[in-house]
């Protein structure tokens, strides 16, 4: 397995949780519910059979496992990301680790959900059909950017876990 790899699971996969946890806090202390990664799962499953636009996701017939695919596919996803970003900052990132590079970066992964998974699960693009789009946008905004955020801390825990 190559060190870019290795760096990608262990950041990406440790910012996927630190995003877990602060949606998981915001949503005890706050009431602001999260994504349904099962509806992630929902749609990955009906991607097999030709289905790539649901109006709207919640609507379509449900997926056997869809919950444990769409948690798979969120932690996979994570993975990507970290790689992608590990892959533009370069090593100098994580000898040097600041803020700005992974929390800019963070907030842009947000494209992905306005541009492909919002308008595949029937909210349209960056979620203009929700009843409260500009709500939607914020929320998708915060949530990348926790995960920026946690590209971050997860790169300080690599880097202590490599001094230890």
């Amino acid at each position: 397995m190559t060190q870019l790899m290795i760096e990608a699971i262990v950041i990406g996969g440790g910012a996927t949780i630190f995003m877990d946890i602060v949606a998981l806090l915001r949503h005890r202390l706050f009431g602001i519910s999260s994504l349904d990664y099962a509806m992630v799962g929902r749609w990955l499953g009906h991607l097999t059979g030709g289905t790539l636009i649901h109006r709207p996701i919640g609507k379509s017939a449900r997926i056997r496992g869809e919950s444990a695919l769409g948690w798979a596919a969120h932690y996979m996803i994570g993975i990507a990301f970290a790689a992608a970003f590990l892959a533009l900052a370069g090593e100098q990132w994580l000898d040097q680790m600041t803020l700005l590079p992974p929390l800019v970066f963070g907030m842009l992964t947000v494209l992905f959900p306005f541009a492909v998974l919002q308008p595949c699960l029937g909210a349209g693009m960056a979620a203009r059909k929700m009843p409260q789009p500009n709500v939607a946008r914020r929320r998708s905004l915060f949530a990348h950017a926790s995960f920026g955020l946690g590209l971050w801390v997860a790169g300080l825990g690599y880097a202590h876990m490599l001094q230890a």
